[in-house]
């Protein structure tokens, strides 16, 4: 992905590209950005098709936003569906996806396949394959009827793909907040290994801090005997800090940590939950990240940061209720008509997303003044939810 391009330019060119018969070999990871999506939900907690798909439209901002939509992950409520709808919500986003792409503009579609039982994971796993999505994502620790993450990987989604005769991508997904009750709270790294010498096997995300991050970093390079194996990291904001150019005393001394931290390894893309509703601005956070542009890297850092300050404002006794946060914006923006979360997730009352929309609406402002023309998330001149409206 070029990093010194226009906002209209960013997604030109899959790189997905399939060997004989379906096959993954010839996988190249996307070394962008991914928006795990949130999951549009009406008050009773039944997917919304057209909401659904003007989502993923926001997204991917007409190829200046997201490289990568992730559905039913973490940000999109997968612990709280049930499978029917994590499948729906699935199709719908990889449907969408292709028509997206039918418009000229790359994007891939990622599935999220965990669920609390091995057997409905792999129900989900099958399901994507069917779909024809562009990658599966698989959590083997939230599994909790699976003890084993390399037999979960290396056995039973092998032989999925065996029985079927062809495979997709499968990324790993490593993330303590949603680890099963009783499980370590990340993967080992001997682990990782091991099920990365399965041909499908392609990458990990990483949700956790840099000396966790830099576990999997030092390490991939050991990881994959042929082919390249891509480290995302679920926190974004790290960036800011791993890809800081040194200077000054502090500066460099920092940099040398973090080279310490990473052996020089940095990560390969980036998932952005809060992409959800800022998807050009995460888009040009990375690329001046990966360009360690100073100057640009300080100011895209202090909207994103502000916008991370005031959804963690809003909590629920000590649960942040940053889904809804994220919801609460997009229907703001008009990118969406329902805002409702899943039975479970901390939501808002009406007092404070009143004030929630007051700070967002004022950091909006504050970024339309700070940021480069045209990397402002903005509707456009075809309106998402319309569009979705029409083809739903």
């Amino acid at each position: 992905m070029a990093d010194n391009i226009g906002p209209g330019l960013v997604n030109r060119g899959l790189r997905l590209v399939r060997g004989r018969g379906g096959r993954p070999n010839s996988y190249e990871p996307n070394p962008g950005l991914s928006v795990p999506i949130v999951t549009a939900l009406d008050p009773e907690g039944r997917i919304l098709e057209h909401d659904q798909r003007a989502i993923v439209r926001w997204a991917v901002q007409d190829g200046a936003g997201a490289n990568i939509v992730f559905a039913a992950g973490t940000t999109g409520e997968w612990d709280r569906l049930d499978n029917p709808r994590r499948q729906q919500v699935a199709a719908i986003v990889v449907d969408e996806c292709r028509r997206i792409r039918d418009t000229g503009v790359a994007v891939e579609a990622w599935v999220g396949v965990t669920a609390h039982t091995r057997a409905e994971t792999l129900d989900n796993l099958r399901y994507a394959l069917d779909l024809g999505a562009d990658a599966a994502v698989i959590a083997p620790l939230s599994v909790r009827d699976s003890e084993s993450p390399v037999e979960l990987v290396n056995r039973d989604v092998a032989a999925l793909f065996a029985r079927a005769g062809r495979a997709i991508p499968v990324f790993l997904y490593d993330n303590a907040d949603i680890a099963a009750p009783n499980r370590v709270p990340h993967l080992h790294t001997r682990d990782v290994k091991e099920m990365s010498r399965m041909e499908f096997v392609h990458g990990v995300k990483v949700t956790a801090g840099k000396a966790v991050l830099g576990n999997y970093t030092r390490a991939a390079s050991h990881f994959r005997r042929n082919g390249a194996f891509a480290i995302y990291t679920g926190n974004p904001y790290l960036i800011f800090d791993l890809f800081e150019p040194p200077g000054g005393a502090s500066g460099y001394a920092r940099h040398y940590w973090n080279r310490y931290w990473t052996r020089n390894s940095l990560p390969f893309g980036i998932v952005a939950g809060p992409g959800n509703v800022m998807p050009r601005e995460w888009q040009r956070a990375w690329q001046v990240c990966r360009r360690r542009d100073a100057m640009l890297m300080t100011r895209c850092a202090a909207i994103l940061d502000e916008f991370r300050e005031i959804c963690e404002a809003f909590r629920i006794g000590q649960r942040p209720a940053t889904i809804a946060c994220f919801k609460a914006a997009l229907a703001e923006m008009g990118v969406c008509e329902s805002d409702a979360v899943a039975a479970g997730t901390p939501a808002l009352e009406p007092a404070p997303r009143r004030e929630f929309i007051r700070r967002f609406k004022q950091l909006r402002w504050r970024a339309a003044a700070a940021l480069e023309p045209g990397w402002l998330s903005e509707l456009g001149d075809s309106e998402p939810l319309a569009r979705a409206r029409q083809d739903a």
